[in-house]
């Protein structure tokens, strides 16, 4: 008999295998929903974009129109899409896990890396304010308790918290279920104007009916027939003329608004329309099967969201002050791919399973077991 084929193993690459671990490449090989990963990779994207873009803007840096434009138009949708996914998802926990486990558990990756990360920023800002835009004192640590919409970027992961937190005791204390969590999101969403001057209540209150129709309308989500509209290729075609335009309108509303606070009623449909067209995008992405980094970044947002900010303010100080590069577009690009893939590494190489686990758990992870590699003898 001939004898089966051996199979050979990769000879070995340091390079490869260091950036495998800095990446955390292998969740590309797991059975993980892609679309998902890819819609976070999009929106953390843009979320960095604009914190880099404002780090040069109050640099003092002119910054070319087109770019901030388009700053306003990606937050019609950005911050919306992430509570969309976590509402998607929210239905499923309950099926699996008790109410108490799922509140510790949004406790600890959600609260807890924000309680800690919030106080590391302000400190940082703190001591290195002559290199930073932020005019930091020691009364900003009380913002984190009330105000969170002054410390940067933190605010959405108290509002995220606390919007699950409601709606799971809504959901199964008081029994709303379906539209009725959709008609207390609107209330909700209304009333959070006249909550503006406690950000730690108005920013959940505002985005929580973002969160009530990802729930609401995840029964419908996984059906064939929406998920045949969704992964369709005409889809994406179809919705991306209307998205332009919905985009260029928010810019004008934008633009016109006294303090450029555009019309809650306006916002909903627009961000609602942009969320739509990024799904569909994330899935014609998984269809073709291209920029999977996306997908790697997408897995790592929550380690991005936090860490990007102090990580764009030192690349731009390194490149201005040290290279003398002062090129606001070139900043810009450089500081959006740094600020995105170093918080990566930082968290991959010194945080997960290191003795820094803390900074983002109240518990250590047990290393992952590494499975033995079979080997195939040769048939006799």
């Amino acid at each position: 008999m001939d004898a089966a084929p051996s199979i050979t193993p990769r000879p070995a690459n340091p390079l490869r295998d260091w950036f495998a671990r800095a990446f955390n490449t292998n969740v590309l090989q797991k059975s993980r929903l892609a679309w998902v990963d890819y819609l976070r990779g999009i929106a953390i994207v843009l979320v960095v974009y604009r914190h880099v873009l404002l780090g040069l803007q109050n640099s003092g840096m002119a910054i070319p129109h087109a770019y901030l434009d388009a700053n306003i138009m990606f937050f019609s949708f950005r911050m919306p899409l992430f509570f969309i996914l976590s509402g998607i998802f929210i239905s499923g926990s309950l099926a699996k896990k008790s109410l108490g486990r799922i509140i510790y558990s949004k406790f600890e990756l959600l609260l807890y890396p924000y309680l800690i990360w919030s106080v590391i920023q302000i400190t940082i800002q703190l001591f290195a304010s002559r290199y930073t835009n932020a005019h930091r004192t020691v009364a900003d640590y009380l913002d984190i308790f009330y105000q969170p919409k002054n410390i940067d970027q933190f605010w959405y992961l108290p509002a995220l918290f606390n919007s699950t937190i409601v709606y799971l005791l809504t959901k199964t204390k008081l029994k709303l279920h379906g539209w009725m969590q959709i008609i207390l999101g609107l209330i909700l969403y209304f009333l959070s104007q006249y909550c503006r001057k406690i950000t730690m209540m108005s920013d959940w209150m505002e985005f929580y009916i973002f969160f009530a129709i990802g729930d609401t309308f995840s029964t419908y989500f996984f059906q064939d027939g929406f998920q045949s509209f969704l992964k369709g290729r005409l889809t994406l075609l179809c919705l991306f003329p209307i998205f332009l335009a919905t985009q260029f309108y928010y810019l004008h509303l934008y633009n016109t608004s006294p303090g450029n606070d555009v019309n809650l009623a306006l916002f909903l449909p627009i961000a609602l329309f942009g969320c739509l067209t990024m799904c569909t995008l994330a899935y014609r992405l998984q269809a073709w099967n291209i920029l999977r980094f996306l997908r790697v970044l997408g897995y790592h947002s929550l380690y991005i969201y936090v860490m990007h900010v102090i990580v764009a303010a030192c690349v731009r100080v390194i490149l201005t002050k040290v290279f003398h590069l002062q090129q606001p577009v070139a900043l810009l690009f450089i500081g959006i791919v740094l600020a995105s893939t170093i918080p990566v590494m930082i968290y991959n190489l010194f945080i997960f399973e290191k003795p820094l686990f803390f900074l983002f758990s109240l518990r250590r992870y047990p290393a992952a077991k590494q499975k033995p590699v079979t080997k195939i003898a040769p048939a006799a």
